[in-house]
């Protein structure tokens, strides 16, 4: 199935395997964690904006009670590598961006834009094994995406 004809990916769905360079430049394949640990995967309009840097800050501000809930977060823009590591350093993320240049991966796991312009806030939280157990899609609400995320992780461990 082609990128383009993909359906929007939803709780109970495999997550789609992809592979993409973070702020540092070197490539991450969502296949090399799982197994390994729960992943809350974030997709984000744009580096610097108001309502971006206040959703990345959130998930920094809760870090570590991801870290303690054996969870890895992970951002994905269509920012340059450049552009994630200016960003990346000046809110202090202690979490890797990852840069969708083209939209790959946006358009293999469904986001949407917000009216066909705004690349669009989605947040999905992975499972160890893989299976995606919850998608928060919020474009005005960038701190509930933290929030929901980690009451969805918390639930993972119980």
């Amino acid at each position: 199935m082609s990128p383009e004809k993909s359906a929007k990916v939803k709780a109970g769905d495999v997550a789609p395997d992809f592979a993409l360079p973070n702020q540092g430049g070197e490539m991450v394949y969502l296949k090399n964690l799982l197994g390994k640990k729960n992943i809350v995967l974030f997709f984000y309009p744009r580096d610097n904006t108001p309502a971006c840097r206040m959703e990345a800050a959130a998930f920094r501000d809760m870090h570590g009670i991801f870290t303690d809930l054996d969870t890895v977060v992970i951002g994905i823009s269509s920012d340059s590598i450049e552009d994630h590591c200016r960003f990346s350093g000046s809110l202090e993320l202690p979490y890797f961006l990852l840069s969708d240049a083209n939209g790959e991966v946006r358009r293999l796991y469904g986001v949407p834009s917000t009216l066909g312009l705004i690349p669009g806030r989605v947040t999905y939280v992975i499972d160890r094994q893989g299976t995606v157990r919850a998608v928060i899609s919020s474009q005005l609400s960038p701190r509930k995406h933290a929030e929901e995320a980690l009451r969805i992780a918390n639930e993972l461990i119980e």
